[in-house]
């Protein structure tokens, strides 16, 4: 039998969001956790009446929402719908940017993609785009991520920090780091693979892809692709991927509710991203350091044709990698990460 992850998260007072009533009730109840909260709260909450209030948990019911409702006692939530959209995620964030504008979709060849149309277009920073179902994602280096309907968490979002192009890099890590504790704090301790695929039991299961536009003095933006392989199952997988990348729910037996990991997620993102703008790369490095299945192993890099053997030392303050060959350290900017032997223990 699966058992759900054992993922917490504090819900934020409404009055201080801009929610609808459906998205308020939603989170007044997930807040009152398993007691029942009265008609007559609610009505005084949300400045309505008792009938409106009942025919918006009506409203609720009909979209999914298994809501309890007893004489005298009131309301209780016990189910929510395994869904991403604004209604299931808007009462669970707690952050003052990260997904607060949220672009939903049923469908969707690539949430980056998408993304970065969005932002040509002026789309504010902190917008996401999540779709229930990928078909044409891109991973590194050009490779396809695929996310099946309604199983994982395949999401973009749009940054404009101020900062160098130089520093872009850097927004990779930040994410790659706030995956890994993510995970963690989902049931499933993961590591990070050099730059930014994150891995259970040494396979992958989730990935970042960042993509910009910018000139040569500033970024104008950033889109920074999250895709995590939460319940898929191994024949979604395929042929050619099964023994490279794993889920949480295949690695730890654990069925993970995608939208408290997407608030989780974007929650502890954004936490990192004003670390990393207040305090700079220095709190980053140690946390990806902390977390990396990189480091201290013997590796085989590739890029741009070239391949480079040797030992993973560290990351540099920009989170270049630096690679020990034949005596001399070598600093990698890019390239994919073979690991040649396990790490000494």
């Amino acid at each position: 039998m699966q058992r759900a992850g054992p993922i917490s998260l504090t819900t934020v007072d409404p009055a201080e969001l801009e929610l609808s009533n459906e998205e308020m009730i939603l989170s007044f109840l997930a807040e009152g956790g398993a007691d029942f909260i009265s008609g007559v709260t609610l009505s005084d909450k949300l400045g309505l009446s008792r009938t409106a209030v009942w025919k918006h948990v009506e409203t609720l019911r009909k979209l999914g929402y298994g809501i309890e409702a007893q004489p005298s006692r009131g309301y209780r939530l016990l189910k929510v719908p395994d869904r991403l959209t604004q209604l299931e995620l808007s009462p669970l964030l707690a952050t003052h940017d990260l997904g607060r504008t949220l672009h939903h979709h049923e469908r969707l060849g690539s949430t980056n993609a998408e993304a970065f149309q969005l932002a040509q277009a002026g789309a504010f920073h902190g917008e996401v785009v999540i779709a229930e179902e990928q078909t044409a994602g891109k991973g590194r280096r050009g490779r396809a991520w695929v996310s099946p309907p309604g199983k994982n968490l395949a999401m973009s979002i749009v940054l404009r920090p101020e900062i160098s192009p130089s520093r872009a890099p850097e927004v990779t890590l930040v994410a790659a780091v706030a995956l890994a504790e993510t995970l963690k704090e989902a049931g499933a301790p993961a590591r990070i693979k050099w730059p930014n695929d994150v891995q259970l039991d040494g396979r992958k299961v989730a990935g970042v892809l960042t993509e910009l536009s910018a000139d040569t003095e500033r970024v104008h933006f950033l889109v920074l692709g999250i895709g995590v392989n939460l319940n898929t199952d191994a024949a979604d997988f395929p042929p050619e991927v099964r023994e490279l990348a794993t889920s949480v729910k295949l690695a730890r037996a654990l069925t993970v509710p995608r939208a408290l990991f997407a608030a989780a997620l974007l929650t502890r993102l954004e936490a990192w991203l004003d670390t990393w703008q207040e305090q700079g790369f220095g709190p980053v490095r140690e946390a990806w350091k902390s977390a990396s299945s990189t480091l201290g192993q013997e590796v085989l890099v590739r890029a741009d044709a070239k391949e480079l053997r040797g030992v993973a030392e560290d990351i540099d303050d920009s989170g270049a990698l630096m690679l020990r060959v034949d005596g001399r350290l070598e600093r990698v900017l890019a390239g994919d990460v073979e690991q040649l032997r396990a790490r000494k223990t």
